[in-house]
């Protein structure tokens, strides 16, 4: 089953499992999500990546340009260990890691959770790669991928555990678009994957596909 057949499978056992006022609101908010023109700023496959500096999950800094010296580098922007779908891509990109690092690059997360939050996606997930924390969405907004949660949701974000106020550090219920960057040594992105759809993610054949490529 492909990365993609999974997420839709809990998309849809999750709308079903919610009430029929409820299943209203999430598909009325999702249709003003495909839209609005989030992401249409975002950078994309020939751009060349905008250099950041982000704390890990030990609170330790590290650059983007510092990353790149080491080889190539996969660049996943994800919501949070909290979404259903991240943690479908957390383990679809841990099944490719090895082939990953086969390619002589280095995948890398990002969120906008908190340093404390995201060392506890990381050791609950048991990732085995680095995660950034990008808190107040300050690189998403730089890459052009910034986007709300829908007003109406918010509310019951809150009631499906998605406390992303106390996660992230902040009350703006922003995230970024999940997006995967595969970006070369020379720090010109190859290839990039931006879609407003945040139950979609790139498959993990197309990432080795791009990495061969470079």
């Amino acid at each position: 089953m492909s990365l993609s057949e999974k997420t839709r499978k809990v998309t849809e056992e999750f709308i079903a499992s919610q009430p029929d006022n409820v299943q209203t609101v999430i598909v009325d908010a999702f249709k003003d999500l495909m839209e609005s023109d989030y992401g249409q700023q975002a950078l994309s496959s020939g751009d060349k990546a905008r250099d950041f500096t982000l704390p890990n999950a030990s609170g330790e800094h590290t650059t983007l340009n510092q990353l790149l010296e080491q080889g190539p580098v996969v660049l996943s922007f994800y919501r949070g260990g909290w979404c259903p779908f991240c943690n479908l891509e957390f383990k679809a990109l841990h099944d490719i890691l090895p082939e990953i690092k086969q390619h002589g690059a280095q995948l890398v997360g990002v969120s906008p959770e908190t340093p404390d939050n995201t060392m506890a996606t990381a050791e609950r997930h048991a990732l085995q790669f680095e995660v950034l924390s990008d808190v107040g969405n300050r690189v998403a907004k730089d890459w052009g991928i910034l986007m709300e949660v829908h007003p109406e949701l918010r509310s019951y974000y809150l009631q499906w555990g998605f406390n992303l106020p106390e996660l992230n550090g902040d009350d703006s219920f922003e995230l970024p678009i999940p997006a995967t960057y595969i970006i070369d040594a020379e720090g010109i992105i190859s290839t990039a994957y931006i879609n407003k759809d945040y139950t979609q993610r790139m498959e993990p054949e197309a990432i080795l596909q791009a990495l061969q490529s470079l």
